[in-house]
């Protein structure tokens, strides 16, 4: 065993498809690997206690359960960067950290199809039925198209855009916003149609460098999340914003109900221009990513 065990995650947005994809719909998720975890595993005194509804410490269990280790004295620290309950990936970002901490800690190799079958274990218990979008783009360098008929796609990011990302400061409430969309029934299918038929347009679209289709499909989706009623007040009021301030499409991202809005610029200028207006105009904190 090693003193001190490491183990380090990135984040992730959704860019299209949110609620769409859990009706087996296209969604198009980005991993933003400057928005870090950390977690690190040290000894203690006494055994580390299982709880089964939190899902960091499901996941060291879920760890250390394939390594055959009971009764571990470990504590654990998490050091964080990702919001919590902002649709960033949060939870799937620290089961990553958590599991890659306990492995480097007991020096055991761990490869990538064991990594992600353990993060969504603990997935069920922050989501209950995930998609698995959030911890395989959490796990990915590129961006990613996915259905659940289809599978994943990487996408090769080579655009000159920026992807400006703005805080409402309201905590996501993703089960509430699924349940809410599936209490709707057959109603919400077409929506649910339209937004997985503009997540396609979105990926066309970035696949070409075409920046104004992607800004508009964006937007539109935002309409569409909006009529569903998974948006808020303060994510439409920032949409708003970006939009008014010459963004080339905006809308929110993730489960809704608060949470992140993102848009998207074609210069750096504008982008840093954009997260002032996004600050002043009441966003908590606001990211550039580089496309």
């Amino acid at each position: 065993m090693k003193s001190i065990g490491i183990g380090r995650a990135h984040s992730k947005i959704i860019l299209m498809g949110e609620h769409a994809v859990v009706y087996g719909f296209s969604a198009v998720a980005l991993p933003l690997k400057t928005i870090e975890v950390v977690c690190e595993i040290r000894p203690a005194k006494e055994p580390l206690q299982e709880n089964t509804t939190d899902p960091l410490i499901t996941a060291i269990f879920a760890a250390l359960a394939h390594l055959a280790i009971t009764a571990s004295k470990i504590s654990y620290q998490i050091s964080s960067s990702v919001p919590q309950r902002r649709g960033m990936g949060s939870s799937a970002a620290v089961a990553i950290a958590a599991i890659r901490s306990v492995f480097d800690y007991y020096e055991q190799p761990l490869d990538d199809p064991t990594l992600e079958m353990l993060v969504n274990q603990s997935e069920k218990i922050a989501h209950i039925n995930p998609s698995g979008l959030d911890a395989k783009a959490c796990l990915s360098d590129t961006a990613l198209a996915f259905s659940r008929n289809t599978g994943f796609t990487r996408l090769e990011l080579a655009l000159k855009a920026y992807l400006v990302i703005a805080d409402t400061g309201i905590h996501g409430q993703t089960s509430v916003a699924v349940d809410k969309v599936r209490r709707q029934g057959d109603q919400a299918l077409p929506l649910l149609g339209e937004l997985g038929q503009l997540a396609d347009t979105f990926t066309v679209a970035l696949r070409h460098n075409d920046l104004v289709t992607m800004g508009s499909a964006m937007t539109k989706a935002h309409a569409i999340l909006d009529d569903l009623g998974v948006s808020s007040i303060e994510a439409n009021h920032l949409v708003r914003v970006a939009i008014d301030a010459g963004a080339l499409g905006a809308k929110m991202s993730g489960g809704g109900l608060g949470g992140c809005v993102i848009a998207l610029t074609d210069t750096a200028e504008k982008a840093i221009q954009l997260t002032r207006r996004l600050e002043k105009k009441g966003a908590l904190n606001t990211w550039i990513e580089t496309l």
